[in-house]
């Protein structure tokens, strides 16, 4: 592991952060294994709270692993990420690096905007969606758990679609495990972080615009798209928090939220000397949504 991730990293310890892996599950086995750490929850969850497959060759699956916290990467309004190295404790043994998403308690969060993001989805239980539309305590920890999942469901498809997004390892409760994207030994920087000059801006404009292209053929829009929910690594970028993926025949909001997408991206590229046409974009995307 290379050593320059800890310099990019808050340090946790055990008495700056006595719940460390409080989201996520219930009880966990720490059979003194020290401060932070646990073993693999990868045997823990359900089948289907597993990432899709063919699953990558880094993904750790052995019984055996241990998982170690590492520091904190992003703190956000709604969930805080952290690094997580998962490996088992032998010399040989395989070994990752993965960002854990931990999606806050209901008291220390909220959802504002979920009303037009979740138009068109259904929540099967009565008591949660009675508990959702009151915003009750309860209806708040539903909605953590809904977003848990929806993130993890929509990392699950864009990946297997071929959008570039990380790949979701593995989900447990309200904690997300996926790919820590990465770029020079740290986590890799917003595309709003970076200055590239003409050339790679061409190239990440041509990107941002496929990743768009088959969004929409799957009938999909991002919903939040800016240069703060995409990554750069290095000369690839990699879209991210997506649990707001909007169907866009499905959702009364869907072309709306498409539009901003559209807008938000021309907007950013065309500040940085290329030509843009927002409508042009939303009228192609359009076009491989329901063509």
């Amino acid at each position: 592991m290379s050593s320059d991730v800890f310099d990019h990293l808050h340090h946790l310890t055990d008495t700056s952060r006595p719940d460390i892996f409080a989201a996520g599950t219930d009880a966990l086995a720490v059979d003194d294994l020290g401060p932070g750490r646990r073993w693999s929850t990868w045997l823990d969850v359900e089948r289907g709270c597993r990432g899709p497959e063919p699953r990558p060759d880094w993904v750790v699956t052995e019984q055996a692993a241990l998982d170690t916290e590492l520091g904190i990467v992003k703190t956000g309004k709604e969930a805080d990420v952290f690094l997580l190295e998962r490996a088992v404790p032998d010399d040989a043994g395989p070994s990752v690096l993965m960002a854990a998403k931990r999606y806050r308690s209901a008291e220390h969060r909220s959802f504002r905007r979920d009303e037009s993001y979740l138009e068109g989805r259904r929540t099967r239980r009565s008591r949660d969606a009675r508990a959702l539309e009151r915003k009750s305590a309860y209806g708040r920890a539903v909605a953590a758990g809904q977003w848990a999942m929806a993130e993890f469901a929509a990392l699950g498809r864009l990946w297997s679609e071929g959008v570039p997004v990380p790949y979701p390892v593995q989900i447990d409760g309200t904690e997300l495990l996926m790919e820590y994207i990465e770029a020079d030994g740290a986590p890799a920087p917003r595309l709003a972080q970076v200055r590239p000059d003409h050339d790679l801006l061409v190239w990440y404009h041509r990107q941002m615009l496929d990743a768009m292209r088959v969004l929409a053929r799957a009938g999909l829009a991002h919903g939040d798209l800016s240069p703060y929910n995409v990554l750069a690594q290095g000369e690839r970028l990699v879209l991210i928090d997506v649990p707001q993926i909007v169907d866009i025949v499905a959702n009364p909001h869907g072309v709306d939220l498409l539009q901003r997408d559209c807008r938000n991206v021309c907007a950013w590229f065309a500040a940085r000397g290329l030509e843009t046409d927002d409508e042009a974009l939303l009228a192609d995307l359009l076009g491989e949504a329901f063509g």
